[in-house]
């Protein structure tokens, strides 16, 4: 079995682990010099030998699989446009590769997230697959007949960039009513954080987690004051199951998957999410009634799906 290294580069760390067969053998972290693309080249090129020095001469690694937050051009070789990093046109590929001196496999984020629960996660018996994460924003990955779906320009599968409500609330790709503006992490944030700021009386457990600064709360402490028994926190959460629903039967409607897959940080509330999730998918399910119903799961790998995803296209692409 190949040792490959998964390399998922964010906004704020870097991190890489040694990956074989699905199973990490180990792992090392560095805080991403975001506004700085020589720095992060050089970053990762340093995890690699930490990783290489940990695992000895007996278990060489043979590619890097890199997973980043942004468009990846159909070729693999550019980022074209990172909105957390410093990259527009960025030849990541091939810096990497004379960096290290190693096979390098680029992939956008959620498509590598997509790939590792299809592998060895919640999707490893699917035949077919949609993953969406539920983060500051909403990312998606889409598996059909086992490949990922990328589309002609490598954009495919930006699902968090749907328009559900026209006019709606302005998104940071500059639109309005985008999916991701209601079915986020930062949806549910700016939602509790109005509910404090407004002196809702049901707003107590909220104000309280924050210390009375709705500029404080995090979505974390709203998962935390829900999972308590909190109705205010939960009606949050159970708001942004139901937005999540409904924009997978948006999905299911083009895509007829046969697993639609929930990961990503909210997704760590657990029923408080997918239960209002499934609720609104079946309610809003082209068909609902004359149609088996897609089932709804949560994701296995947590913030390792990335990681184990990349490291395992880039063993396949050896």
């Amino acid at each position: 079995m190949r040792t490959c290294v998964g390399v998922d580069i964010g906004g704020t760390k870097i991190a890489a682990s040694a990956v074989q067969d699905g199973t990490i053998l180990e792992q090392a972290l560095r805080e991403t010099p975001a506004q700085a693309p020589d720095d992060i080249v050089t970053a990762v090129a340093d995890l690699l030998r930490e990783l290489a020095q940990r695992l000895g001469p007996d278990r060489p690694i043979e590619a890097v699989g890199v997973a980043c937050a942004g468009f990846i051009d159909r070729t693999g070789d550019l980022v074209v446009f990172a909105p957390n990093l410093a990259w527009r046109d960025e030849p990541l590929r091939e810096r990497l590769e004379q960096a290290t001196g190693l096979p390098v496999v680029l992939e956008n984020d959620a498509n590598a997230a997509a790939w590792g629960e299809f592998r060895f996660g919640a999707a490893r018996d699917a035949e077919e697959m949609v993953l969406i994460t539920l983060g500051t924003g909403v990312g998606g990955g889409i598996v059909v007949d086992g490949e990922l779906v990328r589309g002609t320009h490598g954009m495919a599968a930006e699902v968090g960039h749907m328009r559900m409500v026209p006019d709606g609330h302005r998104c940071g790709c500059g639109n309005k009513g985008c999916w991701e503006v209601y079915a986020s992490g930062s949806a549910l944030v700016r939602e509790a954080r109005d509910l404090v700021a407004g002196g809702s009386p049901h707003a107590g457990a909220l104000s309280d987690a924050c210390g009375g600064d709705p500029g404080a709360l995090t979505g974390v402490m709203v998962t935390q004051v829900a999972q308590d028994g909190d109705p205010a926190a939960q009606e949050l959460l159970e708001d942004v199951g139901r937005w999540a629903g409904e924009g997978l039967a948006s999905l299911a409607a083009i895509l007829d998957p046969g697993l639609l897959v929930i990961g990503g940080g909210v997704s760590a509330a657990g029923d408080l999410v997918l239960q209002p999730a499934r609720r609104a998918f079946a309610r809003h399910l082209t068909g609902r009634g004359h149609r088996d119903i897609t089932p709804v799961v949560l994701a296995e790998l947590g913030n390792e799906a990335g990681m184990i995803g990349a490291a395992d296209l880039a063993s396949r692409r050896v």
